[in-house]
């Protein structure tokens, strides 16, 4: 039976989407229920300033909180600079994500720099934390809203300079839900002969109802780690047309219909997306997906 880890981002890629603040007590219920379904990789937060999403504003809490209450879950952070990475160790967290774009355009419109800042923001990072476990999450790696698509050699090209830099693990981002799996099969085959030792993830966003499609051809192509989020929480407000994550309890119902081991109990994680998620501020619920004003940097 072939392993698949889920890596449940709705903590920090669902919640930052709601502009009424949710309460330190709510967020730490529904990782609990996170965990007693079976999740063991959750990004739970981002260190970023409370101006730019005040929902984050428990950050550091938070994280705190989660580490020591479950030793034995790996919680990731995402951090969009050396502040924030230095949040981040202090607050314990030992695994960050990074966020960069494939298009220049979506760079500055999501994280106002150019690619060369964000390399070397990157270098900073790594130079005063060696430490740190690394992913590099690549935006709108299938395809940009002001710049289209691009060939799988422009993925290859591009993440050449991080790889050099000791990047060894990299999350492909569907920024806006413009992938098929083809394409997904395409990329993924092209980075895996060009850095056989690169891990890759796959994060693929559901505008056109292809998350599931695009996250099952990633796992036919040999990736075991897949993003998602509680509900289908989330979205990119710097993406136009982007709407919500692939939700996990759908990905757990396939995979574990499929025969894939996920190590998650399906029951529980749907009853969490009905009856947890649906209590967060601003949330409108319907069916099992949420959908939100989505009013606060995306990142990927």
């Amino acid at each position: 039976m072939k392993k698949v880890e889920i890596y449940e981002v709705g903590p920090r890629d669902g919640f930052q989407n709601i502009k009424e603040y949710i309460p330190l007590e709510t967020k730490l219920e529904i990782v609990d229920g996170l965990v007693q379904a079976g999740i063991r990789h959750i990004e739970v937060t981002s260190f970023v300033s409370p101006k730019a999403i005040p929902q984050l504003k428990d950050s550091l809490e938070l994280s705190r909180r989660c580490l020591d209450q479950y030793p034995d879950v790996d919680f990731i952070a995402l951090i969009p600079n050396l502040r924030g990475a230095q949040a981040a160790v202090q607050a314990g967290i030992k695994r960050i994500a990074y966020v960069v774009s494939l298009s220049a355009s979506h760079n500055k419109a999501n994280i106002n720099r150019t690619h060369e800042q964000s390399y070397a923001a990157l270098q900073e990072i790594m130079t005063a934390y060696p430490q740190l476990d690394i992913i590099l999450d690549l935006a709108t790696t299938f395809g940009c809203p002001f710049e289209g698509k691009v060939p799988a050699s422009r993925v290859v090209e591009f993440l050449e300079e991080y790889i050099t830099l000791g990047v060894k693990q990299v999350c492909l981002c569907d920024t806006i839900g413009i992938a098929n799996p083809a394409q997904v099969r395409d990329s993924i085959a092209a980075l895996r002969t060009a850095y056989p030792q690169l891990e890759l993830q796959v994060h693929i966003h559901d505008t056109r109802n292809m998350g599931a499609a695009c996250t099952l051809a990633a796992i036919e192509a040999g990736v075991t780690k897949i993003q998602s989020t509680l509900g289908g929480l989330g979205g990119c407000p710097f993406a136009p047309g982007a709407s919500g994550n692939l939700a996990t309890e759908d990905m757990i119902y396939m995979l574990n219909e499929m025969g894939y081991d996920t190590n998650i109990n399906f029951e529980r994680i749907l009853n969490l997306a009905k009856e947890e998620v649906k209590r967060i501020p601003a949330g409108v619920y319907s069916g099992h997906h949420i959908h939100v004003d989505a009013t606060s940097q995306c990142f990927r």
